[in-house]
């Protein structure tokens, strides 16, 4: 009975909570969408086949060398990644995750869909490395440059983000008309929008 209780005792509540989180984090883990990912990055850069389910999938990328064939094949010329090494020292793993992420950034993928170094690599959160992929996947298939391989209907286009792409002067544009409206608001029972149009016309 006591030794029962030592080892009831030792699952303390932050490990029950944390064991729950993770529950939940997993289960956002697809894997259709897995074996999906699989096929892309294996047509995009000729990586093989990892072992089917989330272990073979986070075992395959997790020293960051697929990751890194899989952005410089996204690459005609002046590949991101300048070395690609396999290495089972922790710390080379990690940092090629990190400079695969930091290339992803670059070729446009938001910071908001790119996942943690330490989300593959301890698998923390191995949905959100489906997420960046995914992320990877869209660009690619939106810049239309004809460097990517595989299927192209397994990614959203994003073309309508990428449309809103304005000017300087047409951000300054529009700063000054937020401005014009905020400025009529508050002086509408005094003199009208008038009086604090001018001076922010003349400061633009």
């Amino acid at each position: 009975m006591a030794q029962q209780t030592t080892g009831m005792a030792n699952k303390g509540p932050s490990y029950g909570l944390s064991r729950e989180v993770q529950g939940k984090i997993d289960r956002k883990y697809d894997p259709e969408l897995e074996e999906r990912l699989v096929q892309w990055v294996v047509a995009q850069c000729g990586a093989s086949k990892p072992e089917a389910g989330k272990v073979g999938f986070q075992a395959w990328l997790k020293d960051g060398c697929v990751l890194g064939e899989l952005i410089n094949s996204l690459y005609s010329s002046d590949k991101p990644i300048k070395k690609i090494q396999h290495s089972d020292m922790a710390f080379k793993q990690m940092e090629q995750i990190s400079q695969f992420l930091n290339a992803a950034e670059r070729y446009g993928v938001s910071k908001t869909d790119i996942f943690q170094t330490v989300d593959l690599w301890e698998a923390k959160d191995l949905a959100s490395v489906q997420r960046t992929l995914m992320a990877v996947g869209s660009v690619a298939v939106t810049k239309e440059d004809g460097l990517f391989q595989g299927n192209p209907d397994w990614f959203f286009k994003k073309a309508q983000e990428n449309r809103r792409d304005f000017s300087e002067d047409q951000m300054k544009e529009g700063k000054s008309i937020i401005g014009l409206q905020m400025g009529s608001n508050k002086g509408a029972s005094q003199s009208g929008g008038t009086g604090y149009g001018r001076p922010r016309q003349i400061m633009s």
